[in-house]
């Protein structure tokens, strides 16, 4: 149909937040239309629901493809670049390529931080990190004493024991300052379903995202793509969201690294199982009546595992700090003994020159990094004192544990800012 990703990249690559300087590495959120923050403002357009608070999608023709579809599935492949996407779906004999030719091809940016805590509320709420105060992996929560892991809902030191701040009195439900989506599309008469792998359906992160939702587990891409099939063809007597999140790209990105055998042999097995169970057995009378997005929230960047970028081994930066730094390990926070903001800056400069930007929290917040719209005092709390932005392949490692990760995600690289979006009508 149309491939506008040349175009569209351009348009990012022009966009530049007012008032802040930032290395040329570094893309620029798009939150005024070219962002994953628009697309729930684009799904309320297009169920015809009240606007929500930030502008839809800005590419032109995808309202026009949206036009009298009554049902829309959106598939979110975790951790998938927009060059990467690009290059794997040249793979000799990969179906989705075909399918793909279809549509309409662009791009948008991931938000700041590009993180799933983060991307993944910005989606279901429609409001920004700076709204909505999931600021990354790991956060300080004030009202609670301690640095939390977002994804578990634990201490970040406690590994593999998930739901603890349950007993400490955090409620999932009601912990998001903001609203989510799913009732507001059900007010408009939206029937609302998720997909989840079993691992992480009903987990905390999901207790906050899908309220009205109705939720559905699977286990393995062949019966989450049949299980959406049978669903799809469900005669659509009300409008319908089906919103499919999956994470094992993601997870082999981490471990392998993004560019690795095993993030790619992943991503073709999931869309070999959506081509072959989902969109080649679609009944034609529901196709015709149906949108899929197709979109991840975030891409990874390769790096290496190196002692150097590993905090415990930097005493005389760590005993300048309050505390170990949060966010993630691509965008830290840190929170600073006073009078000592100055020598840390001198230190990341001469212990690692040209590896990380460091500014104020407060004017990253305040010139719309973390997004539009009045910042929550959560977020003042929850940024630290200063902001520590990464180049190439830097990071910091302050975990009291080995280092695991190969690939990586949180900066404001291209690999980690610039992802696919993929707009196709099936009939």
């Amino acid at each position: 149909m149309s491939d506008l990703t040349q175009e569209l990249v351009k348009r990012i690559r022009a966009n530049k937040l007012p008032d802040l300087q930032l290395k040329d590495d570094c893309i620029h959120p798009a939150y005024d239309g070219l962002s994953i923050l628009n697309l729930p403002g684009s799904l309320a357009k297009w169920f015809g629901a009240a606007e929500l608070h930030h502008p839809p999608i800005d590419i032109p023709g995808l309202d026009d493809l949206a036009k009298r579809a009554r049902q829309i599935v959106c598939v979110l492949i975790d951790a998938v670049a927009l060059h990467r996407f690009q290059r794997w779906l040249e793979h000799p004999g990969i179906k989705l390529s075909s399918w793909v030719k279809r549509g309409l091809s662009g791009a948008l940016t991931s938000i700041v931080p590009s993180t799933t805590s983060a991307a993944l509320t910005t989606l279901w709420t429609g409001h920004s990190p700076a709204a909505h105060g999931i600021l990354g992996y790991e956060i300080f929560l004030k009202e609670f004493g301690l640095i939390a892991n977002m994804i578990t809902h634990a201490p970040a030191v406690f590994d593999g024991r998930a739901g603890l701040l349950y007993t400490a009195g955090l409620d999932p439900e009601t912990f998001l300052p903001v609203k989510t989506i799913g009732p507001h599309l059900r007010h408009a008469g939206v029937d609302v379903h998720a997909f989840l792998h079993y691992s992480i359906s009903g987990s905390g992160l999901s207790r906050m995202h899908y309220p009205a939702v109705e939720a559905h587990s699977f286990a393995h891409p062949s019966d989450l793509w049949i299980a959406v099939r049978n669903l799809a063809n469900q005669k659509i007597s009300q409008k319908r969201l089906i919103w499919v999140y999956y994470g094992g790209v993601d997870g082999l990105s981490h471990r392998h690294g993004p560019d690795s055998e095993q993030a790619e042999a992943e991503f073709r097995v999931f869309t070999e199982t959506m081509v072959a169970e989902f969109l080649e057995k679609i009944d034609a009378v529901v196709g015709s009546e149906t949108l899929v997005i197709l979109l991840a929230d975030h891409g990874q960047l390769t790096t290496r595992k190196d002692p150097h970028y590993e905090l415990s081994n930097h005493d005389d930066l760590a005993r300048r700090l309050h505390m170990s730094p949060t966010g993630e390990n691509r965008l830290a926070y840190l929170y600073v003994k006073p009078g000592q903001g100055a020598a840390i800056e001198e230190y990341l400069r001469r212990t690692w020159p040209g590896a990380f930007s460091v500014l104020p929290s407060s004017q990253l917040l305040e010139t719309g990094l973390f997004g539009p719209g009045t910042p929550s005092p959560l977020a003042r709390e929850r940024l630290g004192d200063l902001t520590v932005i990464t180049h190439q392949d830097a990071y910091l490692w302050w975990a009291a544990k080995e280092n695991p990760l190969i690939g990586r995600h949180g900066g404001l690289s291209a690999e980690e800012m610039l992802v696919p979006l993929i707009a196709l009508r099936l009939g």
